[in-house]
């Protein structure tokens, strides 16, 4: 029993016994093909299903999880046992159904999830690899399609399905490395042969680098780079769990100018992309939130536990990994503004990506981090690559300011964002 009945006897067992129930289920096939030693390596396919349950009763909150769809009454008896040990808080109920105003595109019908199709990716990813006197040292190619479900005792329940094809290669030359990725719900978006050959440019262009002394640069950072740094502090600042418990830089800073007035952040779970949904990881209907408008601080995100708790409203911000609690999150969050001019076009540091932002304090938002693959550019093209050195600065003092965007957008995960260009940064090298 699986699939809507098993959800329906496992809501109407729960409603005896709690207040409210609810349950996210799972259910997806994925096939991954990797690169060993350069050349296609093992193959494989893999099943997955899950349930999770979260009940409600006298304002506790319990929860668990199964991957055995044969073990869901011990799954809802651990739930209800959590419950009775969790400290009570505000509750308002779980969502009722609602009439959802759009469509989330998520979903590629023409995806086949098949070792053929995975390793014919990885075949494309090595010809494009080959047009560089590189060495390939990793990668490989994933294709899957999932099925989600959230389901409560207030009748809702929704589901959809989702597809994923992604890549990514590495490449050596003598002491220089180069990665590139890319994943997306379509099929068709996905140019295995493209990637490979930008991994492997940016370990062939990156060898005989320069040193750069330590000072003040104007700097480039590549879509890339940018997700890797602004999403480690800014995405936990516009949580509003991290607000209201005094974790969040912007806490009590809405309506007040808090970027730089080019600068707008939005989630547009409408959006194609990973993670584009009409509902939330707990059932609320998705809208577009506007947290930064021109450079002003809007709003905050909330899932309903938070919200609650604090006498909010959920934003329809709840996400989730398959057998997990939910939490606070974002679908598809975009940094936007005006593209005036090319911010490479004036000499820079271009920064391909770094290393150790996941360092990066999410509260003050300082950082200093490796920077990967990095070179001069002028007039728009990379004209000399620079040996490694060190970025440091403050998010939020980098974002008051922006010297430009550019026109090459790209997702990065949940993240979609142009490359931002920086001035008077700090460097540090010889």
């Amino acid at each position: 029993m699986i699939g809507e009945d098993l959800i329906d006897r496992i809501l109407r067992d729960g409603e005896k016994l709690a207040d409210e129930v609810e349950v996210f289920y799972a259910r997806g096939q994925s096939v991954s093909a990797d690169i060993k030693k350069g050349i296609l390596g093992s193959a494989e396919e893999s099943e997955a299903w899950s349930i999770a349950i979260r009940t409600i009763k006298d304002g506790r909150i319990g929860f668990s999880s199964t991957s055995d769809p044969d073990r869901w009454r011990e799954c809802l008896q651990a739930a209800l046992a959590s419950g009775r040990l969790a400290t009570p808080q505000q509750w308002g109920g779980l969502p009722k159904p609602a009439d959802l105003v759009s469509t989330a595109s998520s979903s590629d019908p023409n995806l086949v999830v098949s070792v053929e199709d995975a390793a014919g990716m990885v075949d494309d990813l090595l010809s494009g690899a080959a047009e560089h006197p590189v060495e390939v040292v990793g990668g490989g190619a994933n294709l899957a399609r999932s099925y989600l479900m959230v389901a409560n005792t207030s009748g809702t329940l929704y589901g959809m399905d989702r597809t994923v094809a992604a890549v990514s290669l590495e490449a050596i030359r003598e002491q220089s490395t180069g990665y590139e990725f890319d994943a997306s719900p379509f099929r068709a978006e996905i140019d295995p042969g493209s990637v490979g050959e930008q991994a492997a440019s940016l370990a062939a262009r990156s060898v005989g680098g320069s040193d750069i002394k330590t000072g003040r640069y104007d700097v480039v950072l590549s879509p890339v780079a940018a997700a890797s740094l602004i999403g480690q502090v800014l995405l936990p600042a516009l949580s509003g769990r991290n607000v209201k418990a005094g974790r969040s830089f912007l806490a009590d800073k809405i309506g007040e100018p808090v970027f730089d007035e080019h600068l707008s952040v939005y989630d547009d779970p409408f959006a194609p992309g990973l993670s584009s949904t009409a509902w939330d990881a707990e059932g609320t209907p998705t809208r577009r939130l506007v947290f930064v408008d021109q450079g002003v601080l809007q709003q905050f995100a909330y899932d309903l536990k938070t919200g609650y708790r604090y006498g909010e409203k959920s934003t329809g911000s709840a996400v989730r990994s398959e057998g997990d609690l939910p939490g606070i999150g974002f679908h598809n969050l975009f940094v936007d503004g005006p593209r005036t001019k090319e911010p490479g076009d004036e000499r820079a540091v271009w920064i391909h990506d770094v290393v150790g932002a996941h360092t990066a304090n999410p509260f003050s938002g300082d950082f200093s981090v490796e920077i990967s693959n990095p070179f001069w550019i002028e007039g728009g093209d990379l004209v000399e690559p620079i040996r490694t050195a060190m970025f440091a600065g403050n998010v939020f003092e980098m974002l008051r300011e922006i010297g430009g965007l550019g026109k090459d957008t790209r997702r990065v995960g949940r993240l979609t964002i142009p490359s931002i260009r920086l001035n008077n940064q700090q460097i540090i090298g010889k």
